[in-house]
């Protein structure tokens, strides 16, 4: 039997694995799915069809599952979030399910940290390894790459994409799409350069990650012909450094979706 604490409200027909713990006031809804070894500590609340993965903590004031702050889609029935396993997910975060305009349904990978008052709005995507730090919040149907860093305070627009490895700094407003391995600081947001750091601790060796770098001079910084142009023969020049190709392939999308990309300046 699950460790379910006897100020906890649990409504008929949650899904709560054996060795989950309900802690104390937490409310928990007659949809919600619990996996194995999950801890809700205390005064949580988990509403509508909720999925939490195995092995994630989540502390007090935490709120997941509720109504996205969509004006028109604030009760949908059939929305959705699920959860994946070992996230940590610290105080009074937020975590909105989706709206009809996607698939319902807002998604968390595995072992990320959520940092105090952090917020992931109606329909994101946020992938494995994901750090947003406290009071970082994304809007409505953003995109988080695996690995990405968001700090304090930062804010990112809605329907923007952070790519894989990407670091956000602190106190930033982000309103366009920001390439793979990218960092962004100022309080609106604008691409500083490369995280290289982040990189090699990702298993990166240099001389790669120099090719990288070299990659980003040259399509974000080059005098020569437009950006356009520069992106097309750069998938030539650096073609053996798939790190690379990530990044124009993800420039590329953004582009053919009419989407703006962050550039460097």
């Amino acid at each position: 039997m699950a460790n379910i604490h006897a100020t906890a409200v649990v409504e008929d027909g949650a899904q709560i694995a054996s060795t989950a713990e309900i802690g104390p006031f937490c409310w928990i809804s007659s949809q919600a799915k619990i996996g194995e070894n999950v801890r809700l500590l205390a005064r949580v609340t988990v509403y509508g069809d909720t999925t939490i993965g195995d092995g994630t903590v989540v502390f007090p004031g935490a709120c997941l599952g509720t109504g996205p702050q969509d004006h028109g889609n604030e009760f949908v029935a059939g929305a959705k979030v699920i959860i994946g396993k070992n996230n940590v997910i610290r105080e009074n975060v937020t975590i909105h399910a989706g709206t009809p305009k996607e698939q319902q349904t807002t998604i968390v990978g595995d072992d990320c940290m959520f940092m105090v008052n952090s917020h992931v709005a109606h329909d994101c995507v946020v992938g494995n390894h994901v750090i947003m730090t406290n009071n970082a919040v994304i809007g409505g149907h953003v995109r988080v790459g695996d690995g990405a860093i968001l700090g304090g305070n930062c804010a990112v627009h809605q329907f923007c994409r952070i790519g894989r490895k990407a670091m956000i700094g602190g106190l930033a407003g982000v309103d366009r799409d920001v390439i793979p391995f990218g960092i962004v600081t100022g309080e609106r947001g604008k691409l500083r350069g490369l995280n290289r750091i982040g990189m090699m601790r990702g298993g990166m060796d240099e001389a790669t990650v120099k090719s990288v770098t070299r990659a980003f001079m040259y399509i974000f910084k080059g005098k020569e012909d437009t950006f356009e142009v520069r992106l097309e023969k750069a998938k030539e020049k650096f073609a053996d450094n798939e790190l690379v190709l990530e990044q124009i392939d993800f420039i590329a999308d953004g582009l053919a979706g009419r989407r703006k990309v962050m550039t460097a300046e």
